[in-house]
């Protein structure tokens, strides 16, 4: 498997994605979970690390660290998805059953990096 188009695809939505911590923080800090210091912070450490990943998924000699580094990423933002479902405000508007249907999504995007081991 030599760089198929859909590895770029993710490369991209995880790019945009950490971009987007930067473009609007406030949207991620409202979904922090409460426990968690340092929100501004973390939020921006999490942007950093999606774009990092991404670039490194187009690097070759980088894809396999940035593959590992990205479930691990996912595993972590799992955190995030399950403290939406605590409350209503926690779960920041969105309606319940797209709060649970990203939980199975999470573990989907965890594979599809997984895929391209």
């Amino acid at each position: 498997m030599n760089n198929p188009w859909h590895l770029y695809l993710m490369a991209a939505m995880y790019f945009i994605a950490g971009v987007m911590h930067f473009v609007k923080p406030k949207m991620y800090m409202r979904i922090m979970p409460k426990y968690l210091p340092k929100h501004k912070q973390l939020v921006y450490l999490s942007g950093n690390a999606e774009m990092a990943l991404a670039l490194g998924l187009c690097i070759s000699s980088l894809r396999d660290i940035a593959i590992y580094g990205i479930i691990a990423m996912l595993t972590v933002f799992l955190l995030v998805h399950f403290y939406m479902l605590s409350s209503e405000k926690a779960g920041a508007g969105i309606p319940k059953w797209i709060l649970i249907l990203r939980i199975p999504l999470q573990f989907g995007l965890m594979y599809w990096a997984w895929w391209y081991l």
